[in-house]
């Protein structure tokens, strides 16, 4: 199964929407971070037809080591529960469906324009 990574999301978006490239990362970056502080602060993040990032505890536990078979316990600990919302759910049970998301066939958007008269 091929990667992607942040560097080639960015590149597709900025040939897309015709932003430049360095724009488009900011952007990215500035909405990652943000996500990461909202989780970090124990807030959930609903994105409606993407799914939904929440935070959950899990309590502490003895686990056993494998090799040795000895016993050890492991902390409590926070982690992110992503949920997948509708439209993901449909695109990865059936790739032709309708209501997927494929990247080659996104509309070309017109670049952002800023508005001086507002």
């Amino acid at each position: 199964m091929p990667t992607t990574t942040k560097k080639d999301l960015i590149d597709r978006i900025a040939e897309q929407t015709g932003q430049k490239r360095t724009a488009v990362k900011r952007t990215i970056q500035s909405f990652l971070d943000n996500v990461i502080f909202e989780l970090s602060e124990g807030n959930r993040l609903e994105f409606r037809d993407f799914g939904v990032f929440e935070i959950k505890n899990r309590a502490p536990r003895m686990a056993q080591n494998p090799k040795t078979l000895e016993r050890v316990p492991v902390p409590a600990k926070r982690t992110v529960k992503f949920k997948v919302g509708r439209m993901m759910k449909a695109a990865l049970e059936n790739k032709t469906s309708n209501n997927s998301v494929v990247p080659d066939k996104t509309p070309q958007l017109e670049p952002a324009t800023t508005d001086s008269s507002t």
